[in-house]
């Protein structure tokens, strides 16, 4: 595949995470998966979560990530470990995205009317980069919450 984009060859049926399960009822089905895999599936908490994340500003993103985090801690605090994960997740995705943004303009990566070329890097919006760097704390302060880890390891070797 290369350079290119991975989702021109994303296999929807063999991907783990539907949008038609509601993973608070069936927590079992749900799988932790590399990185931000399954964020924008997975409801309940694509909504009760995906609602709060922005990044458009260092002040809109302080904001966000605050609540978000604070959604990550009540959903540990409610032994709800999908609902943490989640959290975790979006972070990750607030870090990533706004990076995205930072390091090109408009956030495009790939030029797809030239064959997926890789567009330009650093000319993306300075803003964005602060942040991705205000996202990028509140992940890491969401990864290394022991008993976030401790939960997330055990479920990685029991359910995936």
């Amino acid at each position: 595949m290369g350079d290119k984009p991975s989702y021109l060859n994303f296999d929807k049926p063999a991907y783990a995470w539907k949008p038609d399960i509601d993973y608070r009822e069936h927590p079992e089905l749900y799988r932790v998966g590399k990185g931000e895999q399954g964020v924008l599936i997975c409801e309940p908490y694509k909504s009760e979560i995906g609602q709060f994340w922005r990044f458009k500003t260092k002040v809109i993103a302080e904001e966000s990530s605050r609540k978000i985090y604070d959604l990550f801690l009540a959903y540990l605090d409610q032994k709800d470990f999908v609902g943490a994960d989640m959290a975790r997740k979006y972070l990750q995705m607030g870090f990533t995205r706004a990076r995205r943004y930072a390091n090109y303009k408009g956030g495009k990566k790939y030029d797809k009317d030239h064959d997926y070329q890789l567009l330009e890097k650093g000319t993306g919006e300075q803003e964005k980069a602060e942040a991705a760097t205000i996202f990028f704390t509140r992940w890491k302060e969401a990864e290394n919450n022991a008993e976030y880890a401790l939960i997330k390891k055990n479920w990685k070797n029991t359910s995936g």
